[in-house]
């Protein structure tokens, strides 16, 4: 926890912040080792970031003296990313890597090699989600809460929502095999799409190329998701 994320109710008109969640204050005593006087990062949640003294901790409550929390999070990626939703357990770990890297729109998509029981995962429960979240921004000092978009069919994204993510950015569609390697240093506003476990079939990578989308790729080797979409954002950005 490089962050200690409030969320706004827990700030006080006197500048000083209480916790009483059992994570956070675990975190504190046990790996942090904290007491009275050490100082910590701090942030509100959809605000700014500063430091502040810890002045009181029990296993009820930690009680904190804010300076001015101001300072602005780190600045997002210009990304949409639109990802086949992953197995359970593989979707926790990607949430809080992307969201560390600074991913602030993401859509959870179905494709034909999704298994359907994915979406039924209580890992798709919003509180569930928020926590993943929560995990990502504390690793990396943000305080911006990405916005997700569950979609349960592919047909309904490619004429529902896919025309409107292209509007304004640059379609990227990333797939073993495709004729060109992953561009770098890409600037302008993306909508990056990733495949689930075995790809994309062929069916749909031909869709969403004949939408607009190039296709590209990382080289020889197959990934992981949660590796691959950790590779492609810190390549095209």
């Amino acid at each position: 926890m490089n962050l200690i994320l409030l969320a706004p109710d827990e700030l006080g008109t006197d500048r000083r912040a209480t916790l009483t969640d059992a994570r956070r204050l675990e975190h504190l005593a046990r790996v942090h080792r904290a007491a009275p006087g050490d100082t910590f990062t701090l942030g509100v949640l959809g605000g700014g970031v500063g430091r502040a003294t810890l002045l009181a901790l029990d296993e009820h409550s930690a009680v904190f003296e804010t300076d001015e929390l101001s300072a602005p999070p780190p600045p997002p990626l210009p990304v949409h990313l639109v990802l086949a939703l992953p197995r359970p357990r593989m979707l926790a770990r990607t949430l809080e890597h992307i969201t560390a890297l600074g991913v602030k729109e993401l859509t959870l998509l179905h494709t034909k090699r999704v298994e359907k029981s994915y979406w039924q995962s209580p890992e798709l429960n919003a509180d569930k989600i928020r926590q993943h979240f929560i995990l990502g921004l504390e690793q990396t000092r943000d305080t911006i809460l990405p916005e997700i978009t569950l979609c349960k069919g592919f047909r309904p994204f490619m004429q529902e929502q896919l025309p409107a993510l292209l509007a304004n950015r640059r379609g990227i569609v990333a797939h073993p095999g495709m004729p060109n390697a992953c561009p770098r240093d890409v600037a302008e506003p993306t909508l990056l799409l990733v495949g689930p476990e075995g790809g994309f079939i062929d069916w749909e990578v031909e869709q969403l190329l004949e939408a607009g989308c190039e296709g590209i790729h990382l080289g020889p080797r197959i990934l992981r998701v949660e590796t691959a979409v950790t590779a492609l954002l810190s390549k095209l950005f």
